[in-house]
């Protein structure tokens, strides 16, 4: 932990909306004129996209969520180093063409050569710096594993987080949003998804899920319309249609005004002691009115 440069981890899988929440951080960060440095989750994998499929050819449970395809240690390093100095290394996973051309003319103007492209990884560079606050988002920002089993050497990136935030919709709709993003962004057939659902089960049980213990903050969205088969789903169920619940592990580390959030978000009710529920198109408004005076508390502890 580090009152200096704090690090904020936000986490949750593939097609959870981690975006969505995301963009709210980053406006956050605008408003209050905060420099953050914005770290990427895709950065930390360990292969590169030709590297993944021949991997996933050998080994049927290989996947993107689990130790084998990412370099946990790396990302620890870079938590540790931040949370030290307000230092650290970085890279981008380039997703496309696009971003292959634009990272190619941005090292250039810094002197930096690459010839990586699209489904590789751009050289790692130092952080920016004079950063506030560092930013995580992705799949893995509060993994742990120290057993003395571990095949990848054990490591506990969570132990250097300050604020972990989940992103934990119901399971039903993270595979309705997976499978609608991954067809509209990529091109993926509903078939090709749900093999990729079942392929990285295993990661996701025993590397994703038990973060959500570890989070300081979860944000889960429920829906209130029929999801029960979500292979055949053919919209997303929208904001409005939802509710999301919102589960503070301890409320008093962040000194939590319940009433005050009861009173300011209209139809949001109490389930447990620890647990706000919202209207689902209030969402933004309750990550704004938790988070503002969290990262603001962050920031004056800095100057103390």
């Amino acid at each position: 932990m580090s009152k200096l440069h704090p690090v904020i981890a936000m986490t949750g899988s593939s097609g959870a909306g981690t975006t969505f929440v995301k963009r709210t951080f980053e406006g956050i960060f605008r408003r209050e004129q905060i420099k953050a440095a914005i770290i990427e989750g895709d950065s930390f994998h360990s292969v590169t996209r030709n590297q993944f499929k021949q991997r996933s050819k050998e080994e049927p449970n290989f996947s993107h969520f689990g130790p084998g395809a990412n370099d946990f240690h790396a990302l620890e390093a870079l938590f540790k180093a931040y949370g030290e100095r307000g230092s650290g290394k970085k890279r981008y996973y380039l997703h496309n063409d696009q971003e292959a051309q634009e990272h190619t003319e941005r090292l250039a103007a810094k002197g930096i050569t690459t010839t990586a492209g699209s489904g590789e990884f751009t050289p790692w560079e130092e952080l920016e710096a004079d950063t506030d606050i560092l930013f995580y988002e992705g799949l893995h920002g509060l993994v742990l594993d120290t057993s003395a089993t571990q095949k990848y050497g054990g490591y506990n990136v969570a132990q250097y987080v300050d604020l972990g935030i989940g992103v934990v919709p119901s399971v039903n709709l993270e595979w309705i949003q997976k499978i609608h993003r991954d067809h509209a962004e990529r091109g993926y057939s509903a078939e090709a998804t749900v093999d990729t659902i079942l392929r990285r089960m295993p990661d996701y049980i025993n590397h994703i899920t038990p973060q959500f213990s570890r989070t300081d903050i979860n944000f889960q969205r429920v829906p209130t319309v029929d999801t029960s088969n979500p292979f055949i789903a053919r919209d997303i169920p929208t904001q409005d249609e939802s509710l999301v619940v919102i589960r503070f592990r301890d409320p008093k580390k962040f000194n939590t005004d319940f009433p005050y959030l009861l009173a300011m978000i209209h139809d949001s009710f109490m389930s447990r002691r620890n647990s706000i529920v919202v209207p689902g198109g209030k969402m933004t408004l309750a990550m704004e009115l938790i988070l503002n005076p969290i990262i603001h508390d962050m920031l004056e502890a800095r100057s103390q």
